[in-house]
């Protein structure tokens, strides 16, 4: 049995590494030049650093279980510091520990970060009729009903921009936020949801991290998953895309940009929403409009390498978060040689740290000159942090329509996908267009896609000549 996989990010390449292990023969093909997708390593003022992704949700074990697979159980890092801030109202302020992604089950605590009125609106959602949540609903509209904008857009914003880069008001709770969206329809207030998932025990030990790191970087994780990929026989490809699919008598052909035609007993999709819904709109053209509508954010990682003796002090903490509202270019910054152990050993002379800049209908600063958003990061660093100093190196990234929108009906939609879809034997998708954006979440989909495809394709010896 031949499987195509699609793409070559952590989903397909997962995907892939799944096949190996059920005995599939096995081909990745991915249009850019490198595998790893958002999981991206680069050098900054010579020293190795992340520019995608950074870290892995260490409460899901997809991620750590993947790493272990492929050698690197010793290399895994909990985070030196933890003790994110919020840059909001002039201030850095530490972030509430007592809340689900920005919302609250106490005011405590929050003074400083909302004003006196905004603290006072939280206590009003237990004196408001009991919630009722439909089908879905939009995270920021439901909290500001309850609690307040403040709330929205001094907590909830910022956590669920830092990992969408989205609109609060606009993400589905039940998609980006579904234990909060289970608890709410159990609950008569969101406080009571809230606090009824924070006395839930988790698979993590008491005290334990919520992320974890790789010595070298999570993008290592790619690097060292494509290599055993390629160690157990898959063909792997990049700098070649895949412009066509079609289903034949025996499978699926899937043509390349290079002229060349590939046949396979099945096809793993493992790309962008609009990029499998371009391939499947021959062959499952309402897929295909579903996936379409499908939007994406955009954002930039500015880099930044200092001499430690040029910094008048030393960042605190992990990092900050930055609410929308209060109109910084920055959205999010983390101090990299505070974080990671190993960063801070690469070079002890020097300070790493990256800020996020863009947002879903924010996007303008990311057509900006290298220099310009160089100068736009440091200038906020300054202001938040009193990072004065010249950077010795820099590095900004660009991530294009990089960061799936789960909007209200997300998850409808990808239910009707999925339905469209179940008809059609040898076919999977998966990706973090769908089911979470995270790496672990990545992984799982990966896993289930694979899943999914074994039990579509057909049984019995096939023709090796005829691939």
């Amino acid at each position: 049995m031949h499987v195509i996989v699609v793409g070559g990010g952590i989903s397909g390449l997962a995907a892939a590494h799944r096949l190996l292990a059920a005995g599939l023969r096995v081909t990745v093909i991915e249009g850019s030049e490198r595998f790893g997708g958002k999981l991206r390593a680069g050098r900054v003022a010579g020293l190795r650093v992340d520019l995608g992704a950074e870290s892995i949700l260490a409460r899901r074990p997809e991620g750590i279980e993947l790493a272990r697979a492929v050698g690197l159980g010793e290399a895994l890092h909990p985070p030196a510091l933890a003790g994110a801030a919020i840059w909001t109202r002039g201030a850095l302020r530490p972030m509430p520990q007592s809340q689900v992604m920005g919302v609250p089950s106490t005011a405590a605590a929050l003074a400083g970060v909302l004003s006196d009125a905004g603290l006072a609106q939280i206590a009003r959602d237990t004196e408001l009729p009991p919630l009722h949540i439909g089908e879905d609903a939009a995270v920021g509209t439901l909290v500001a009903e309850r609690m307040g904008h403040e709330v929205v857009d001094r907590l909830v914003e910022p956590l669920l921009g830092g990992v969408y880069a989205g609109d609060a008001y606009r993400i589905s709770l039940r998609s980006a936020v579904p234990k909060l969206y289970e608890a709410a329809r159990e609950h008569d207030s969101l406080l009571a949801a809230v606090r009824a998932l924070q006395r839930q025990p988790t698979d993590r030990a008491p005290g334990g991290p919520v992320f974890t790191g790789i010595e070298g970087g999570i993008a290592t994780l790619a690097e060292a998953v494509a290599e055993d990929c390629r160690s157990k026989g898959a063909g792997m490809e990049t700098g070649v895309a895949v412009t066509g699919l079609r289903r034949t008598a025996r499978g699926w052909a899937a043509a390349l940009d290079d002229g060349r035609s590939l046949v396979a007993d099945g096809v793993v999709l493992a790309v962008p929403a609009g990029a499998a819904g371009r391939l499947l709109a021959a062959e499952a053209p309402a897929a295909a409009g579903e996936l379409a509508a499908v939007e994406y954010a955009s954002m930039a990682i500015v880099t930044l390498a200092f001499r430690r003796a040029d910094l008048a002090r030393l960042p605190r903490g992990s990092g900050f978060l930055v609410p929308a509202v209060d109109g910084r270019t920055i959205k999010a910054a983390t101090f990299t040689s505070g974080k990671w152990d190993w960063a801070a050993a690469a070079d002890p002379d020097l300070f790493l740290l990256r800020a996020s800049i863009g947002r879903h209908g924010e996007e303008g600063p990311l057509g900006w000159e290298d220099a310009d958003l160089v100068r736009a990061a440091l200038g906020d660093l300054d202001e938040a942090a009193g990072l004065s100093a010249e950077p010795v190196g820099s590095e900004v990234t660009r991530w294009l329509g990089a960061l799936p929108q789960y909007t209200v009906g997300h998850h409808a939609r990808v239910a009707r996908v999925r339905s469209y879809l179940s008809g059609v034997p040898g076919l999977a998708l998966c990706g973090a267009a769908y089911d979470g954006i995270g790496i672990p979440a990545c992984i799982a989909g990966a896993t289930q896609a694979v899943g999914e495809l074994l039990r579509t394709l057909p049984t019995g010896p096939r023709d090796e000549a005829g691939e």
